[in-house]
């Protein structure tokens, strides 16, 4: 009898090979409210946040850099006026059509726009000189094998950063943000993207996310050096980075 593996879907355990197709519905059926909930749910906040998280990237003329998890572009068009050569890549083709829309109504020709398995890059080694990637990785199957592709991609020197919610520190901030994200969230998604059940799961996967310092040790497993957490909001929200020595 073949054991089947299980990973978390949220609250539940599910087969690995259901989870794919199972995140996959949940971005597809809210790509097209995707950026409009973004801003519902933070109150406009998240703005704020991918800005500094851009600011830390640094991205120079002439770099190579992957945006990985990019969807609708929200990061990659923080970037491409640095002159960088930015490549969107998302595992879901309706958010990577949602991004390239995006694009043309911008009249903004730079990027490139590739749909990619974060677990399994088509990209050869040492090829990218930056690699981000903004609440994607948590979405992810195996965050290991994620992590190191993104090693693997990366040039000797070439640094990578992750931006994803957290477990919050402040004192008591936890049973309000529980609520919210519980109770008040999934109302939200009904009400602007028609979509309850997508939001209450986004909710229960950042629970089961790892926390700060377990997340920057995975990072470090991957090869990573000179790891770093920055958590904004007492950690409800945390830049993670290393470098590719």
């Amino acid at each position: 009898m073949i054991e089947t593996k299980t990973v978390s879907f949220g609250y539940e355990e599910v087969d690995e090979d259901e989870k794919v197709g199972r995140v996959g519905q949940v971005f597809s059926s809210v790509a097209s409210k995707y950026d409009v909930m973004n801003d519902a749910m933070s109150a406009g906040t998240h703005r704020l946040w991918k800005d500094r998280f851009v600011r830390r990237v640094k991205p120079r003329e002439g770099e190579e850099i992957l945006d990985m998890a990019g969807g609708t572009g929200d990061i990659a068009f923080r970037m491409v006026d640095s002159g960088a050569n930015i490549t969107v890549a998302d595992i879901n083709p309706d958010m990577l059509s949602e991004g390239l829309d995006r694009a043309i109504k911008k009249g903004e020709g730079r990027l490139v726009w590739s749909e990619q398995n974060a677990e399994e890059l088509n990209f050869p080694d040492c090829h990218f000189d930056a690699y981000t990637i903004v609440f994607g990785i948590r979405n992810v199957t195996h965050i290991e094998k994620a992590l190191a592709e993104a090693h693997r991609v990366l040039r000797f020197g070439g640094r990578f950063y992750c931006m994803e919610f957290s477990k919050n520190l402040w004192p008591g901030f936890d049973k309000v943000y529980n609520f919210y994200s519980h109770r008040v969230l999934p109302k939200i998604g009904k009400a602007v993207a028609d979509d309850e059940d997508s939001y209450r799961y986004l909710a229960e996967s950042i629970d089961r996310f790892p926390p700060m310092e377990k997340f920057r040790e995975l990072i470090e497993n991957a090869g990573f050096a000179q790891t770093r957490v920055e958590p904004m909001m007492g950690g409800l929200v945390a830049i993670h980075s290393g470098w590719k020595v």
